[in-house]
């Protein structure tokens, strides 16, 4: 086998984009107290920045209301539940990247609602009460925050308008024109405030186009450009409970992200800033994908490359308490979330929780592997294997050598494939319970975790390490490599072959 030879510094730096926000369900599932469990674990493991999700100003928030003052009908803005939210994303060191929707039916000009939820998607019967309501958001943000703090909240208007269950009829000409209201609104409050869109799925970047020559020729202000990208193909099959579909290749994701930087660079504001403000491999929340060791081996390389197109790119979503398509009828249910229900990390809460491991120096990275060095001298590298052939084996051997300056390191290694951290798979040995009993929950928490493996591991007569690696079927494994302080020699009278089946090797 040809080793990896990989060089003592590198040239490049590994950002933190991929890590800059993560996705939710609709903002009031924030007042349920499970929710706020996973988003705890979340932060501690991985530490995201900013947090977006669909109904600000839904029914549910109860943002928009009206009251009968005397004979005239006045708005009234109730941010109760908002507050509650908010502040609660701040304790966990999360800022809103807020997206602007759905309709407040009061202001809505027609019924059309989409999900479990019915959030609104017609446009405003009154464009003016729109435009109040979102300045009297954002001064509110303000009086509430601080305007250094809110300065620091991107602000998205709508949610994905070319297509026709998001916004009606996927009328263009009528989103440029609530675009244009929105971030004249929330100029109006204060002109350093952030202010982009179009927030478009993939297949449609002529709006890409379209959006920024209006702004452009209309003077309409525009900070950043947003977009969603998901590789899965047509369903296969679509039942009550699941929605199969093929994936495509990852690399299509890479080129979806390049497309369009390249898109924005063409046009009248190349340098604006470009988040992806949802991505993941299905766009269904009942596709089993989303809770197998594949999904997580899939997207490794995703957030490997990346950052290199986009400044962001926001995972949809981190937690499977979520409700788009009716409440989730079973722990294992095809949910976008990295965290199950239950708090059950699935196996992509682990991708993302060992690239939290990584250094900021690159010292290698191509399609199958990205080595990092940390300020401290350490050594971090992630390698997978992804694999969607269905069938037993497929393991992929690698070698690589690292240049070191000590004689020996101390390695952790830990390991998510088929057989381990992929609680999905117990769920199936048990029979697929809808509603486990609590025994069963603690079952499937302990299948949820990584196996680890630890080991001493000497400098070569050559000056490297050599590090032998084997990666079953949609592995993904984390390295850590440190350099071994031995203070053996401290402990008088050491003598492990004194321990029963124990020697001093």
């Amino acid at each position: 086998m040809e080793p990896i030879i990989i060089a003592a510094n590198g040239k490049e730096e590994f950002t933190e984009n991929w890590k800059y926000c993560i996705g939710t369900g609709r903002l009031g599932l924030a007042l349920q107290k499970e929710y706020l469990d996973h988003l705890k674990i979340i932060q501690e493991k991985i530490g995201f920045k900013y947090i977006r999700g669909h109904g600000l100003l839904s029914d549910d928030v109860g943002i928009y209301r009206e009251m009968k003052i005397g004979n005239e009908i006045k708005a009234f803005y109730n941010f109760t539940y908002i507050d509650r939210i908010f502040d609660s994303f701040l304790e966990l060191n999360l800022r809103p990247f807020i997206e602007f929707g759905f309709m407040p039916e009061l202001l809505a000009s027609g019924e059309q609602t989409i999900f479990y939820w019915k959030g609104n998607v017609t446009p405003p019967n009154d464009y003016h009460k729109w435009s109040e309501l979102i300045k009297a958001v954002v001064k509110h943000f303000i009086d509430r925050y601080g305007l250094n703090e809110v300065k620091k909240w991107p602000f998205e208007v709508w949610n994905e308008p070319n297509l026709v269950n998001f916004w009606k009829d996927a009328d263009k000409q009528e989103y440029l024109k609530l675009y244009k209201v929105t971030a004249t609104a929330i100029k109006e409050v204060n002109q350093d405030l952030q202010v982009g869109g179009p927030a478009i799925c993939g297949g449609a970047d002529e709006w890409i186009v379209d959006f920024l020559d209006f702004c452009h020729k209309e003077k309409v202000p525009v900070d950043f450009v947003s977009r969603h990208a998901y590789t899965s193909q047509s369903p296969k099959k679509v039942t009550p409970d699941y929605y199969y579909q093929d994936l495509v290749d990852n690399t299509d994701m890479l080129h979806q992200f390049e497309v369009v930087r390249g898109l924005i660079k063409e046009s009248a504001f190349p340098d604006l800033p470009f988040h992806i403000t949802e991505y993941n491999t299905s766009y269904s929340p009942i596709n089993p994908v989303h809770d197998t060791p594949l999904n997580a081996a899939y997207l490794a390389r995703i957030l490997s490359e990346g950052g290199d197109y986009v400044d962001s790119f926001s995972y949809w979503t981190f937690s499977d308490v979520f409700e788009e398509a009716d409440v989730p009828k079973a722990p294992f249910h095809g949910g976008f979330g990295l965290m199950a229900l239950h708090s059950i990390p699935k196996p992509t809460f682990h991708l993302f929780a060992f690239f939290n491991r990584l250094g900021k120096e690159i010292l290698y990275r191509d399609e199958q592997m990205i080595i990092t060095k940390k300020e401290n001298g350490s050594i971090a590298l992630i390698a997978w294997n992804e694999i969607m052939e269905k069938g037993e084996g497929f393991e992929k051997e690698l070698l690589i050598k690292l240049p070191v300056t000590s004689d020996a390191y101390f390695l952790k290694r830990q390991m998510v494939n088929e057989n381990y951290a992929n609680p999905w798979k117990t769920w199936k040995d048990m029979g697929r319970p809808r509603f486990p009993d609590k025994q069963s929950i603690e079952t499937l928490r302990e299948a949820s975790i990584t196996k680890l493996m630890t080991t001493k591991i000497n400098k070569e007569e050559d000056g490297y390490l050599k590090l032998p690696i084997t990666l079953t079927k949609n592995e993904v494994t984390l390295i850590e490599l440190s350099e071994m302080k031995d203070e053996t020699g401290t402990y008088d009278g050491l003598d492990d072959s004194l321990i029963t089946s124990y020697s001093s090797l």
